[in-house]
């Protein structure tokens, strides 16, 4: 009998009869079952613990969304020591030629554990406006947020997401006055360049990010274009409690759960009834339907045209905010305006150079209207400025396999599965991967894994929804499905 364990630190309540539960026992059982027969899976708080102490060597297998915990927790594989397989391994980042930095979550310093959301906005916020300017990389949202709630070494910060600043600080929110801390810290050497204290009003909220921008600039000494150096118009004052509830939306979004979708729409709607002229709520509305669509929450094609509108108010309003060219992309693409979703993705990656959602939409138009070399210059690109998005190496299998390329189309999808290993499309292209390379066994295998995790998986509404503009790559697609007999010939 092949056992799996799970390993997690933290708080363990014990009854008076021996029987222990609480947030530590929750997390250790749910990660058993990530675990493989007869592995190991651990949470990065043993990771941290052990490290140095222990003679084994750790995959890391990203953020896993577990039942009952509201917080993503990152795991990792534990193999003995050397026995990584050489394709499982990622390679460290190196730093660009150009200043680059990564923007650690601020820390929450109000004493309530409710406006953490707020903190988290901040610091989402700082990134998106960083990401504008052209002269430097920025480390997306979704890397830098795996380091949340941990004592965190700021060497190995920039050694895994390849950057040379790290910037570090911390919000305390208390009625409508905010202060905000943040320092500037030098990876190579652990000292500061830059600190500095913010007392404003939340009215002024984005004065201060804008302040931060310029001194992180400043301190860098980024190299400018024209445009950049004019700058764009102030965005001078905003509503609290609108930017509050927006703010509130967006955390509520990055939870990729249709039901705190629809908290979301709640949310940001709240927000429009308070500051209809808010153009960051219209985006955000936007990218919320495209969300919700992609994902099949809402599979009606009015969505799409809800989708589009709020995007066009945004833009209207704002006609420099990257989100709602993003949302106009992924939208336009699925409702199959190829030109119009092609024009919003270069828009989004021109206003936002460092913002990796623009460029997963253009590699996406590239790959679904054939180009798939040019897809994967896209992804690859968005993968540099968000290391930790193991939908990407997904995305980047699927353009390799578009050219034929299965070797390493099949290391993309291994090494997505490492990071998640209950992706349910991952595993049908690489079923399809290994039922046209001849290896049945292995593709009935992986079918078998996949309707495990999902008794519902439908080809048939993948063919419906994917926006390709040559239907011979659906066909390429179910053929290796149906060579290793896991699709009837219809479909």
């Amino acid at each position: 009998m092949r056992f799996r364990i799970g390993v997690h630190l933290g708080d363990v309540i014990e009854k008076s009869d021996g029987t222990i539960y609480g947030d530590g026992v929750n997390i250790a059982a749910r990660l058993e079952g990530l675990a493989e027969p007869g592995g190991i899976t651990v949470s990065d708080s043993v990771r941290i613990a052990v490290r140095g102490k222990v003679a084994a060597d750790f995959e890391d297998q990203g953020e896993q969304k577990v039942k009952n915990i509201p917080d993503a927790v990152r795991t990792h594989r534990v193999r003995p020591e050397g026995s990584v397989a050489p394709a499982a391994a990622e390679a460290q980042l190196a730093p660009p030629d150009k200043p680059s930095i990564a923007v650690l979550p601020f820390n929450n310093m109000s004493g309530d554990a409710e406006q953490e959301y707020f903190a988290d906005g901040i610091t989402e916020d700082i990134i998106t406006e960083l990401s504008r300017i052209s002269g430097m990389l920025v480390i997306a949202r979704n890397s830098t947020f795996v380091f949340k709630k941990q004592a965190v070494d700021v060497k190995e910060v920039a050694r895994r997401l390849g950057v040379r600043h790290v910037l570090e600080g911390s919000v305390r929110k208390a009625g409508n006055r905010v202060r905000i801390t943040a320092q500037l810290i030098d990876a190579a050497t652990g000292g500061h360049c830059w600190a500095e204290r913010f007392d404003r009003d939340l009215e002024d909220i984005f004065s201060v990010q804008d302040e931060v921008t310029q001194h992180i600039v400043k301190e860098l000494k980024v190299k400018l274009t024209a445009n950049e150096r004019t700058g764009r118009a102030p965005r001078g004052k905003v509503n609290p409690e609108a930017y509050d509830y927006t703010v509130r939306a967006r955390a509520c979004l990055m939870q990729f759960a249709p039901e705190m979708a629809h908290e979301a729409r709640s949310i940001i709607q709240r927000a429009l009834q308070i500051d209809p002229g808010y153009a960051t709520a219209y985006g955000l509305l936007a990218l919320l339907h495209a969300t919700e669509y992609v994902n099949g929450w809402v599979q009606a094609l009015e969505h799409v045209e809800q989708g589009l509108a709020f995007a066009r108010k945004a833009i209207e309003l704002d006609a420099e905010d990257p989100v709602a060219f993003q949302a106009t992309a992924v939208l336009s693409l699925w409702k199959k305006d190829y030109e119009a979703a092609e024009r919003a993705a270069r828009r989004a990656t021109e206003l936002a150079p460092s913002y990796s959602g623009g460029f997963i939409s253009l590699g996406q138009v590239r790959d679904f209207t054939g180009r798939h070399e040019a897809a994967i210059e896209a992804f690859e690109h968005a993968l540099r400025l968000d290391p930790g998005n193991d939908l990407l190496l997904h995305l980047i299998g699927r353009a390799q396999f578009g050219l034929g390329r299965y070797p390493e189309a099949e290391q993309s999808f291994r090494r997505r599965l490492i990071r998640t290993p209950r992706s349910d499309m991952t595993r049908a292209y690489l079923a399809s991967l290994y039922g046209t390379t001849g290896r049945l066994e292995e593709a009935r295998a992986l079918w078998a894994e996949l309707i495990q995790i999902n008794p519902k998986f439908s080809v048939e509404r993948l063919r419906r929804v994917l926006p390709f503009k040559d239907p011979a790559w659906f066909g390429s697609f179910t053929g290796g499905l149906r060579r290793a007999g896991l699709v009837s010939g219809e479909a």
